[in-house]
C-alpha cells in the first residue's frame, strides 16, 4: 500500500511539474490575434479546446530557436484531452485505494477468492446431491461408513417387521448368512429392494425410498454378513459367493469375444 501511496505522490508531482513548465512556455509565445468568438455549441471548438485538431502547419508560436542538423524544436505540447485523462487515472487511483484499504468497500483478491470458493462449494454440494439419485441396479457400489449407517436407520424403521432387528430373518429370509433367494451381491440386493419380489411377499421400495436410500440400504444389507446374530432363521436359497460370481462373469466374457469374432469374420 505504501508504494502505490508513493506512486500516486510521484505523479501529482509530476503533474505539477508539467503545468508549471506550461505556464511558462506560454508566457514566452507571441500573443496571437484572437479569433473571433462565434455562439452555440461546436464540435471543432470543443476538439481545439482539447488541442485534438492542432493545425500540423501552425508552428509559428511554437518554434523554440533551436535547429539540430536542420530539425527545429517545437513546443508542442501534450493535448489537454490527454493531460484531463492522465489527471482522471489519478483521481481513480486515489478513489480506489480509499474504498479498498480506507473503508474497505471493494474486496481484495484473498476476500475474493474465498468467495468464489464458498459459492464452488455449494455447487458440489447441490450436484453431489444430485448425482447419489442417479444411481440404480447396474451402477450401485458398496458405500462407505456413513452410508451404511443411514442404510441401518431405514433399515430398523422398515425392514425388521419380516428381517429381525439384526437381519436373522422372521417371515423374511435371513440376511446374515450366505445364503440367497435371488444372489447377494451388491447389485442384486439393490434389484430386490428396488422392484421386490410380490410372489414371495416382498414389496417394491421404489416408490418410499430415492436410488440413493435404497443404495444405502442394500449396503446395510451387504455388511450384515457373517454377523451370526441369535435365532438366525435356517438357511433359504443357495449358496452365493462374490469371487465365484466374479470367475463366472469372467469366464462367460471370455467365451463370449471368441464367438463374436467368429461371427464377425
Amino acid at each position: 500500500m505504501l508504494i502505490t501511496i508513493l506512486v500516486i505522490l510521484v505523479e501529482l508531482m509530476v503533474i505539477f511539474v508539467l503545468v508549471r513548465v506550461q505556464i511558462k512556455l506560454l508566457k514566452e509565445k507571441v500573443v496571437a490575434a484572437p479569433k473571433p468568438v462565434s455562439e452555440g455549441f461546436s464540435w471543432a471548438r470543443l476538439l481545439e479546446k482539447l488541442g485534438a485538431n492542432k493545425a500540423t502547419d501552425d508552428v509559428a508560436g511554437l518554434d523554440l530557436n533551436h535547429d539540430y542538423d536542420g530539425i527545429r524544436e517545437l513546443d508542442n505540447n501534450i493535448p489537454k484531452w490527454w493531460q484531463l485523462a492522465f489527471g482522471g487515472t489519478v483521481v481513480i487511483a486515489i478513489i480506489y485505494l480509499f474504498r479498498m484499504f480506507g473503508t474497505g468497500s471493494l474486496p481484495d483478491q484473498i476476500t475474493e477468492l474465498h468467495e468464489e470458493q464458498r459459492i464452488a462449494a455449494i455447487k458440489m454440494a447441490d450436484y453431489l446431491k444430485n448425482a447419489a439419485n442417479n444411481v440404480d441396479e447396474n451402477t450401485v457400489v458398496m458405500l462407505d461408513a456413513g452410508g451404511i449407517a443411514q442404510g441401518k436407520e431405514l433399515f430398523a424403521k422398515n425392514c425388521i417387521a419380516c428381517h429381525g432387528g439384526a437381519g436373522e430373518g422372521t417371515i423374511g429370509p435371513n440376511l446374515t448368512d450366505e445364503y440367497w433367494l435371488h444372489k447377494g451381491g451388491i447389485k442384486d440386493v439393490f434389484y430386490s429392494i428396488k422392484y421386490g419380489w410380490p410372489e414371495k411377499g416382498m414389496k417394491s421400495w421404489q416408490s418410499d425410498f430415492s436410488p440413493a436410500q435404497i443404495a444405502q440400504l442394500a449396503s446395510y444389507v451387504k455388511s450384515l454378513a457373517g454377523s451370526n446374530p441369535a435365532n438366525g432363521k435356517v438357511k433359504e436359497g443357495e449358496l452365493y459367493s462374490e469371487a465365484a460370481e466374479g470367475a463366472a462373469k469372467a469366464e462367460e466374457a471370455n467365451t463370449a469375444t471368441p464367438a463374436k469374432a467368429a461371427q464377425e469374420s
